[in-house]
């Protein structure tokens, strides 16, 4: 069986790939697995040289026109197998480049993990990050959670496309006095009687 941090990665990648869909070229997804390089980067952190499908991997990483990141969350922050690959890609070679941020975490309680950890790290690399990051908890993967997760997903993934095109997309401003309490109703709420005209 998958794990939640792959099975937000298919999402998202199809919803990029949705996204991007009307774009006039085409669309080439490369993953890459962190995990099936695990013992290359931590060689490759020792010695200074990634070995050769190691070096294939940072070079696709580098290459990219756009980046899903998703990593799992581990001690309230990215993976520390993240992290080192990260570490391994050139300082420069991540700047520009659209990146939209998302993390699996079994609580909605380390959400901002996103916040706190990973948009530092990939600003701190010069990287455009999608203003929509996207966590996916364990409850997010079924039942009520699943519908917010999607419109999550497809949010994130439009602004993504959006930076890679260089299409602008505008949205009407919310009417800000559509839903509007009647001043009666919370002088009602809050126990105060309603004043009487003399």
């Amino acid at each position: 069986m998958p794990s939640s941090t792959r099975l937000l990665v298919d999402q998202l990648t199809e919803a990029a790939r949705n996204a991007l869909a009307g774009t006039e070229d085409s669309v080439e997804v490369r993953h890459v697995e962190v995990r099936d390089h695990g013992h290359a980067i931590v060689d490759a952190l020792l010695t200074g040289f990634p070995g050769e499908k190691l070096a294939v991997a940072l070079r696709n990483v580098a290459d990219a026109d756009a980046l899903v990141v998703v990593t799992p969350t581990l001690q309230a922050s990215y993976s520390g197998l993240f992290k080192s690959i990260i570490d391994l890609i050139g300082m420069e070679d991540l700047r520009g480049t659209p990146v939209l941020l998302a993390a699996s975490v079994g609580t909605e309680r380390h959400s901002l993990v996103l916040e706190h950890a990973l948009r530092p790290l990939f600003a701190h690399r010069g990287a455009l990050s999608v203003p929509t990051a996207v966590f996916a908890a364990t409850s997010d993967f079924g039942g009520d959670g699943a519908s917010a997760l999607a419109g999550r997903v497809a949010r994130a993934a439009t602004e993504l496309a959006t930076l890679v095109t260089g299409a602008s997309v505008r949205r009407p401003a919310p009417d800000a006095f559509a839903e509007v309490t009647p001043f009666s109703a919370l002088l009602a709420a809050a126990g105060v009687p309603e004043p009487h005209a003399n």
